[in-house]
């Protein structure tokens, strides 16, 4: 069973993954930090020097449309930082 849900692409991991070599994943919930480690190392065939973990919990959204009142919530979901050893490099775009 794969771990990785998918990578992170965003202005600050793309800064964080010039300045610490720092990679960021959403991860299922359930995966803790060696199975991480390990699902990375497989993956990409890297060295994987730390791994990070924070659950985000989802937040409730509301708003106003003609019919009324409409609420909902924002999925809750897990995010890994994993920093590599010195040297090692992730590619997201090499499979586009």
């Amino acid at each position: 069973m794969n771990v990785l849900v998918r990578p992170i692409v965003t202005e600050k991991m793309t800064e964080q993954q010039e300045t610490l070599n720092s990679y960021g994943f959403v991860v299922l919930k359930s995966a803790d930090k060696g199975q991480i480690k390990k699902a990375i190392e497989a993956m990409y065939g890297v060295e994987v020097c730390s791994v990070n973990t924070m659950v985000y919990a989802g937040k409730r959204k509301m708003r106003y449309t003609k019919t009324g009142v409409q609420n909902g919530k924002t999925a809750s979901f897990k995010k890994a930082i994993v920093t590599l050893k010195e040297g090692g490099v992730i590619d997201f775009y090499s499979n586009i």
